[in-house]
């Protein structure tokens, strides 16, 4: 894969990422349902390593948690556990799932899992809210966010099949 290509490919997935960050941060932000927002950066960051394999999940995760990191305020933390996830969602998906809507769903499922659970951790820990109050939040925003695995999917799919090959490194 020459540089053109590669910058190419890169771009485009950064291109698709817009939408999905504008979907997030200022539409559903303005339109909560059950209260909370869904999380979609990220899913795209899990959606993309399912699709391109572990290290460009690693790399496109760190991307996606420093935007993540300043949207959430999550001094830091975003970077590093979207890099870890994304690692981890195209291992997964390399070795024991399908790179299909499937293996995407299950490790979305396990990624916003992870990172819940993490916040809710969290918060029951150093804050002391309880744990009733932090389900009522960490349970719809979950489902909620599970439900546009598929837009993310076809989006990043479809930028996966118009661009050039695979990275492989």
């Amino acid at each position: 894969m020459t540089t053109r290509e590669y910058c190419i490919k890169w771009g485009a997935y950064a291109l698709a990422l817009l939408p999905v960050w504008f979907l997030e941060a200022f539409v559903f932000s303005r339109i909560p349902l059950w209260s909370v927002t869904p999380m979609l950066l990220p899913l795209a960051a899990v959606v993309l390593a399912v699709l391109e394999g572990p290290l460009a999940g690693a790399g496109f995760g760190i991307l996606v948690g420093m935007l993540c990191d300043m949207i959430y305020g999550s001094a830091g933390g975003m970077t590093l556990l979207l890099s870890l996830l994304g690692t981890g969602a195209g291992l997964i998906t390399q070795f024991r799932l399908r790179q299909n809507l499937l293996g995407c769903w299950l490790c979305s499922a396990a990624a916003l899992a992870i990172l819940d659970g993490l916040r809710v951790l969290w918060r029951l820990v150093i804050k002391g809210i309880s744990l009733a109050a932090l389900l009522e939040v960490a349970l719809p925003e979950f489902v909620w966010s599970l439900i546009f695995v598929p837009l993310i999917y076809g989006l990043f799919l479809w930028v996966h099949q118009r661009v050039p090959e695979r990275t492989h490194f």
